[in-house]
């Protein structure tokens, strides 16, 4: 496969994000949907493994997938099994986990409702999906957060296009070195919908005024 967006980001998005209080917080909220284990557990745009391997030490049997070489380095050093392969066409029988989690994926893929269509397909009937991202609204290429407790919205909420340059894009963020593609909230929940899954949760975690992020549990 080629390089990815987050091959050369690898380390740093992984100290800065991964493994800080943005992704420690986040995970809590995947736990709380999730639950423990024991069963086979998909682990969508695993990165550098550390939820991953949060997910294991909760009783999962996991498997980490991603298109980004280096980070699955970092995923395979923490002892994560992981396979690299796009989301979008994974390398899975149908019906062969027993839950799915994804975190943060909804802005770095082209096709989000393919991701979502195979991870329906490869998820056994009545199992869970716990997803969790940005907020559609309030955090994206039309709004700028960058140290802002509230976020100062710009035009472009519509725009579905990858991309590297907007008024929520700054400088030295992550969106700068990998870009960003936004899905507006309908459009985002709607993908859940037409991949198949009943969505049973819908969350905004509290923590500042406005949500920084969504969460929500469905199932096939």
């Amino acid at each position: 496969m080629g390089r990815a967006r987050y091959d050369d980001v690898a380390d740093w998005y992984d100290d800065e994000f991964a493994t800080t209080e943005l992704g420690l917080s986040a995970r809590k909220v995947v736990f709380r949907l999730l639950g423990d284990g024991p069963g086979r557990l998909l682990d969508v745009g695993c990165g550098g493994g550390a939820h991953a391997v949060a997910f294991a030490e909760r009783g999962w049997t996991v498997t980490g997938v991603d298109v980004s070489g280096a980070q699955l380095e970092l995923a395979r050093a923490r002892g994560a099994e992981v396979v690299e392969a796009d989301a979008a066409a994974l390398p899975f029988e149908d019906a062969s986990f027993d839950a799915a989690v994804s975190m943060f994926t909804h802005t770095d893929v082209g096709d989000f409702a393919a991701v979502m269509r195979e991870t329906a397909r490869v998820l056994r009937p009545t199992g869970p999906l716990v997803y969790l991202g940005v907020h559609p609204c309030f955090v994206g290429p039309h709004a700028f957060v960058h140290d802002r407790d509230v976020p100062e919205l710009y035009p472009g909420y519509r725009d579905t296009s990858y991309r590297t340059e907007a008024p929520g894009i700054w400088g030295e963020g992550i969106r700068s070195k990998v870009g960003a593609t936004h899905l507006p909230l309908g459009l985002f929940l709607q993908t859940f919908l037409e991949a198949g899954l009943v969505l049973e949760r819908v969350e905004e975690p509290v923590g500042r005024d406005y949500p920084h992020v969504v969460a929500l549990l469905a199932r096939r």
